[in-house]
């Protein structure tokens, strides 16, 4: 058997494996060598059999807000307490980060998880600073915030209690029903028009959820996350993402009216993005789980994607471009319409209020 240190990537393909969406761990693209697996029939793994172990790693990173300029989304900043996510969505567009860190961004993504322990602590440091602007973090733009390790790290909640405790406003996206841990905090901070929380739902279809977010929570499980949370009096948003083409599209309009059922008062969606290393993760997946589909779903990609699989510029990256595309988001605003679903909630900036200094000490002035 083949020994591995822990900061060294796994290599290979692997089949199917249970509780993970990647079906290989392709080298990262700024690794000098690029390793193709070759199955000798020795120690071959069982279709079905556990995958990785996840393994949590420390970061030491030395700031939290991460702020960037896109116009392609509503926010200028974000925190995320994890790199890496174990609910192992394979369409995720976070995983090519994970080559920055010499990893893969397929079974490595999902498997090694790195937390931010001192989170709250930058968190409130960063807050404190003369030049700091108040404007609605996202808590969860790349990673999901309340993924598995949370329950037992709560990072995440540190992170809240510091936001609420500065009456600062967050947008929370997740796929976990973990939320429902920090409704006290939820609660008081909704009452202030500090927090509006973004569930995303990508099927009701189990069979296809558990290929896709194998570790994620089931979608009848967040449909009961929204109704808690809504009568709560939490804002609530639904997230069709990613939709994809000939897989989930057709479920758009169902998935819309139960998410306002559940609660949820605003909506958007997201064409599926293959960057990337995302590609090749993507079309093996296809092949793995749906090989009768697999060519269609690439032809219909394609057309919203002027011939490629993805298109990284500004205004088309998140809904495509051509007929197809169109469409959806036609059948999305009438879906919308139809529903009832309006604007995204306003938060409050006009509440915030700096932390103390570490000393204690108060400003003179």
């Amino acid at each position: 058997m083949t020994r591995r240190l822990l900061n060294q990537p796994m290599t290979g393909t692997l089949p199917p494996s249970k509780g993970r969406g990647a079906v290989s761990n392709r080298t990262g693209r700024f690794e000098a060598w690029q390793r193709e697996p070759a199955d000798d029939g020795w120690d071959s793994e069982e279709p079905g059999a556990a995958g990785p172990p996840t393994h949590l790693i420390r970061d030491s990173s030395r700031s939290i807000i991460s702020y960037n300029d896109s116009p392609d989304v509503p926010f200028d900043r974000s925190i995320n307490p994890y790199r890496g996510c174990e609910h192992g969505c394979v369409y995720c567009y976070a995983r090519p980060s994970h080559a920055y860190l010499g990893l893969s961004p397929g079974l490595d993504f999902e498997s090694r998880i790195l937390f931010k322990p001192e989170a709250h602590e930058l968190l409130r440091a960063e807050l404190a600073r003369d030049s700091y602007r108040c404007a609605t973090v996202a808590l969860g733009a790349n990673t999901d915030p309340y993924q598995p390790a949370e329950r037992k790290l709560g990072i995440t909640r540190r992170v809240l209690e510091v936001l609420a405790e500065c009456h600062h406003p967050v947008g929370i996206t997740t796929k976990s029903a973990l939320a429902e841990r920090d409704l006290d905090i939820l609660t008081e901070m909704a009452r202030e028009h500090l927090v509006e929380v973004r569930v995303s739902i990508t099927t009701m279809d189990s069979t296809l959820a558990r290929r896709m977010e194998p570790r994620a929570a089931s979608p009848r499980r967040r449909l009961e996350t929204i109704r808690r949370l809504h009568e709560a009096g939490i804002p609530l948003a639904l997230l069709f993402a990613p939709v994809i083409p000939c897989l989930n599209d057709g479920e758009m309009e169902a998935v819309l009216e139960q998410g306002w059922e559940a609660g949820c008062r605003s909506a958007s969606y997201v064409l599926l993005r293959l960057p990337l290393e995302i590609k090749d993760l993507f079309q093996e997946w296809l092949a793995t789980h749906y090989p009768l589909k697999a060519q269609r779903v690439l032809n219909r990609v394609r057309d919203t994607r002027e011939g490629g699989l993805y298109d990284s510029r500004f205004g088309s990256r998140m809904a495509g471009t051509g007929e197809y595309a169109k469409l959806i988001g036609k059948r999305f605003r009438i879906a919308c319409r139809r529903q009832g679903y309006g604007a995204p909630a306003e938060l409050d900036i006009s509440r915030f209020v700096p932390p103390p200094p570490r000393s204690g000490q108060l400003p003179l002035f």
